[in-house]
């Protein structure tokens, strides 16, 4: 025999028992609403101390987020906060009679001695709101999640989008007292002076670049730009291999330009000195052959994760450089190229406000990880319509959506080669044939300047010119290449480069 508890949960009209998991209240602390209000009008400081942590919207009550709202208001506007004029500011606005009239104001305000706990409280509300998100956000998923008209990897894509606009909204921005960051910047010179090369980050491998830089710093966001067939991928295949093969120092490579093969074919040329012509057509002399197989080496475990992830959202790059660096300890990131990530699930009035969330969220991330990412970029046609050496000269105006990834970066470089605009000479009268300037455009930490470089285009490599040849040198720990995708593609070195996106 059931008991009576068992009846209780029985529909009528039928045996299943009643889901009583749901029907709770919404997360909420109206007492605390109230007491919070009641204190922000009797301490012209109350508000300062919690206006970072509560907003309008934090309120669970309608008529408190309309008396927080006038509150903030007055704040805003240096006028004194107080029964009177909370009153007054509520009339100004139209919500005094749908907020319970003065009478209620009067309410809040008398019920409360002190703002002694003021901030406590706050963050009991915020606690609140934040809980109530979460089930909005949950609710929506699962609703999406059930609809078989949607495509599982969009809702995922949103529901990952979403979450992260939550966090980064409900994101404590803590302060701290100076003396420790002191120790920690003594650490830093300590160290670098006991570099004998003074460099404090991870090296490019290039001198001038590494004396300008020190190497690329932790935390930094690095956009290396410039027109298409410039070499700004060669050049950052290059850093790769440097930083990987030459100093075995642990990196990811996220290319959403090209598949891995691709990408590896021109590390092959670059590393092994065989034109890319020939890696794609395989037809290798003796000595090439003899050469790939004696260098390959240098590349078999070098420490090189690739990923080609095609339309990489800046939600699933987190996901994947958190865990690289947690597994594989990396200790830089690279992309190619910025204006081909997304930001999926996230809503924008346009594609530049989009851009701006792209590049805020990657030196975000390198802050987060402590460690260097370094961002490719397109240039605008801007620069195709200026005549002389030095109109050909790109300018950070040149940058696509420039104004986002100008303020956000700490470095910025462009690849610039004179001789693709036929001028073969400098100012100076200086020659400039198979020859590229990265030009130190903006540099948070230090100076600007131009670094000549020479470039070996049929390597789809470029060197120090004090490098009379080419120096392999022996991977100094383990790795291997891996990559989401593994696939041929396209040709790596013949196809037209991404010209006119749609955006």
């Amino acid at each position: 025999m059931p008991d009576n508890n068992s009846n209780n949960n029985i529909r009528r009209g039928g045996q299943t028992p009643i889901d009583n998991t749901y029907g709770h209240l919404q997360p909420q602390a109206l007492e605390i609403e109230r007491v919070v209000l009641g204190a922000l009008m009797i301490d012209k400081d109350a508000f300062s101390i919690i206006s970072e942590i509560i907003r309008p919207e934090t309120f669970y009550e309608p008529r408190h987020q309309k008396i927080f709202l006038a509150i903030r208001t007055l704040n805003m506007d240096e006028k004194p906060v107080d029964i009177m004029t909370v009153v007054e500011e509520l009339k100004h606005e139209g919500t005094l009679e749908s907020i319970g009239g003065a009478e209620y104001i009067i309410e809040l305000s008398s019920a409360v001695a002190s703002s002694a706990h003021i901030e406590y409280h706050a963050h009991v509300l915020a606690q609140k709101f934040l809980a109530r998100q979460l089930i909005s956000f949950a609710s929506r998923v699962e609703t999406n999640a059930f609809d078989e008209t949607l495509d599982i990897d969009a809702v995922m894509q949103n529901a990952e989008g979403e979450l992260f606009e939550i966090s980064q909204k409900n994101m404590k921005t803590d302060y701290t007292q100076i003396d420790p960051v002191i120790g920690q910047a003594i650490d830093a010179i300590q160290k670098a002076s006991a570099n004998k090369g003074g460099l404090t980050g991870v090296p490019s491998g290039y001198t001038k670049l590494d004396e300008k830089t020190s190497g690329w710093q932790p935390s930094d966001l690095v956009i290396i730009a410039g027109r298409p067939a410039m070499g700004k991928t060669s050049l950052a295949l290059s850093i790769a291999k440097n930083i990987a093969v030459d100093y075995g120092q642990p990196l990811a490579f996220f290319s959403l330009e090209m598949s891995n093969v691709q990408l590896v074919q021109r590390l092959i040329s670059n590393v092994c000195e065989i034109p890319g012509s020939k890696i794609l057509n395989g037809q290798l002399t003796g000595d090439e052959w003899e050469r790939l197989d004696k260098n390959l080496r240098q590349l078999t475990g070098a420490p090189i994760y690739v990923d080609d992830t095609p339309g990489l959202s800046v939600f699933e790059l987190r996901t994947k450089a958190r865990r690289l660096v947690r597994e594989k300890g990396i200790k830089i990131i690279m992309i190619d190229y910025l204006q081909l990530m997304n930001a999926n699930g996230m809503r924008f009035g346009n594609r530049q406000e989009e851009v701006s969330t792209i590049s805020r969220s990657l030196k975000g991330l390198a802050k987060e990880l402590n460690i260097p990412i370094i961002a490719l970029s397109q240039l605008n046609r801007t620069v195709e319509n200026r005549e002389g050496l030095e109109g050909k000269r790109p300018q950070l105006s040149d940058l696509r959506e420039s104004g986002a990834i100008e303020q956000d970066a700490d470095l910025v470089l462009f690849v610039h080669r004179p001789e693709y605009y036929r001028i073969f000479q400098d100012e100076k009268g200086n020659d400039l044939h198979g020859k590229a300037q990265v030009i130190i455009a903006k540099h948070r930490k230090g100076g600007m300047g131009d670094i000549l470089l020479d470039f070996k285009g049929e390597f789809t490599r470029f060197q120090n010119p004090e490098d009379s040849y080419f120096k392999p040198v022996a991977p100094s720990t383990e790795g291997e290449i891996i990559g989401s995708r593994m696939n041929g593609g396209d040709d790596p070195f013949g196809s037209p480069p991404t010209e006119d996106l749609p955006y």
